[in-house]
């Protein structure tokens, strides 16, 4: 008897998955219809506390996890479909919210609000990805191929997640619960950090020690938690320092001292160059931000405690390199020989963009020569590249880089406008989101931020926060707007 049970369990055990997750779909979207953000918070929990590489660790058995499940079938991973679902929600939500006179409060856009200025860009970024699918079809490459990751089609998720955050949080009170969720997330991922760190190794994917004989424990080898504590840094740096803040509760103002120290450890024990000098440029966006006095008091404080910080962190681990001890020594001709890998990489690829200016090699192409390249000796090499506006280039040239440009350029003009115009209670937000893009300018440069889900996604949500603070604070100053009557009322005759 208990073996027949058994057996009709195991049997019907996929149809109640089906089930349960046609349950909880259902859940989700009546959620998404009354509130989006409750679909974006969790969402955001996997971006921000969930590895995504496994490049320099010793496990046989890591894998990228979740960023990739459920792409083999459907093209895209299973949390990009998640999110474009979302999406829908909050954009019924927020057409019902408008008809009722209710925009401001269920995601539509609020009186006076400026109108987001990257959708455009972000629609051309799908209309380009479209004619190199278009034209993958006609060379005869499978469409998987031509929708990879390794292209661009990660820029194009970029767009769903920043109108998301954009429908979900419009008011000044859903925009300063997002400023606390973005700094204690970040202030839980960086003790997280330091604590592993001190007392079980560091990361595990630690390509330094396991593979470059550099004995240096690390925090976090993924830039992406960098990019986290750099979010909660500028978060709490504002709330601390900024001279017109109102004043708050001493629980929050511990928490706050308590990030910001947390949270730039965490990012100079990381040991990574690009996170390093993300870091100066972040700082520089918080600096520009202050009162010119302002400024000139937290730079003779905190200068020398970061700079010194970051040159005792360069020298114990630059001093341990076979190259050299410069900042730039993996880069120098006589690591590799003749030219050093890095240099020669970006030969081969300069040639092909030379070669292909105005079409690039298509989303699908590998640059040519990529066998040379020690790194990319696997079944993904020559897809990707270390930098990530030659990558760009590299794979839809002129049309590409312009698009990446026409991008860049709108979001500068939104963050400027709203840092000049913020009020202060919503300004944290705001800064947060120009100081974590100024961050990963070093990346973009000579990174791989593009192939990556996590990275992108990352950026994406970045973008989004100067575009709510500044829905957030049109909400707050609009007046109340009352729902157009369905009848009108005539007077009763006399």
């Amino acid at each position: 008897m208990s073996d027949t049970l058994l057996q009709y369990l195991f049997t019907s055990l996929p149809f109640i998955v089906v089930v349960l997750l046609a349950v909880l779909a259902v859940l989700g979207i009546g959620l998404g219809l009354v509130w989006p953000r409750l679909l974006v918070y969790p969402y955001l929990c996997i971006f921000f506390w969930m590895n995504s590489t496994s490049y320099g660790s010793l496990s046989v058995f890591a894998s990228p996890g979740i960023y990739s499940r459920g792409s083999g079938m459907l093209f895209f991973p299973l949390v990009l479909w998640y999110v474009l679902g979302a999406w829908c929600c909050a954009r019924v939500a927020a057409g019902f919210g408008q008809r009722m006179g209710q925009g401001a409060r269920l995601g539509g856009a609020p009186a006076g609000a400026p109108p987001c200025n990257l959708r455009p860009w972000f629609w051309a970024w799908t209309v380009l990805l479209a004619a190199h699918a278009g034209a993958a079809f006609v060379a005869g490459v499978e469409l998987k191929d031509a929708l990879a990751p390794s292209g661009f089609s990660n820029i194009v998720w970029m767009g769903p997640l920043v109108g998301l955050v954009l429908l979900s949080f419009r008011t000044r009170e859903h925009a300063l619960e997002l400023a606390r969720f973005v700094m204690l997330a970040g202030l839980g991922r960086a003790l997280f950090g330091l604590g592993r760190w001190a007392a079980f190794g560091g990361d595990p994917n630690n390509i330094y020690a396991n593979m470059n004989a550099i004995r240096i424990r690390l925090t976090f080898f993924d830039i992406n938690d960098s990019l986290l504590c750099m979010l909660a840094f500028a978060i709490a740096a504002v709330q601390l320092f900024q001279p017109d803040q109102a004043r708050r509760a001493a629980p929050w103002r511990v928490l706050e001292w308590v990030t910001l120290g947390a949270t730039a450890a965490c990012i100079v024990l990381s040991y990574r160059r690009s996170a390093w000098f993300g870091f100066m440029l972040g700082l520089a966006v918080l600096m520009l931000r202050f009162p010119p006095r302002r400024r000139l008091q937290l730079a003779l404080v905190a200068l020398p405690l970061v700079g010194s910080a970051l040159a005792y962190a360069a020298l114990r681990r630059l001093g341990q390199t076979r190259g050299g001890s410069g900042l730039f020594y993996d880069m120098q001709s006589r690591r590799f020989g003749p030219e050093s890998e890095r240099v020669l990489e970006l030969k081969l690829v300069l040639d092909d963009i030379l070669a292909r200016p105005f079409t690039g090699i298509g989303s699908w192409g590998r640059y040519s020569g990529y066998e040379q390249i020690t790194w990319q000796a696997n079944p993904d090499g020559g897809l990707f590249l270390h930098s990530g506006v030659l990558h760009v280039a590299l794979k839809c040239g002129l049309p590409g880089i312009a698009l990446l440009a026409g991008t860049i350029c709108a979001f500068v003009l939104a963050a400027r406008r709203a840092l000049r115009t913020l009020p202060p209670e919503l300004l944290p937000l705001g800064t947060a989101g120009a100081a974590a893009l100024a961050f990963m300018i070093p990346d973009v440069l000579i990174g791989t931020p593009f192939p990556q889900v996590r990275t992108t996604q990352m950026l994406a949500f970045a973008m989004a926060l100067p575009y709510v603070a500044l829905a957030a604070s049109a909400a707050a100053t609009a007046p109340a707007r009352t729902p157009r009557p369905r009848f009108r009322a005539h007077p009763l005759p006399a």
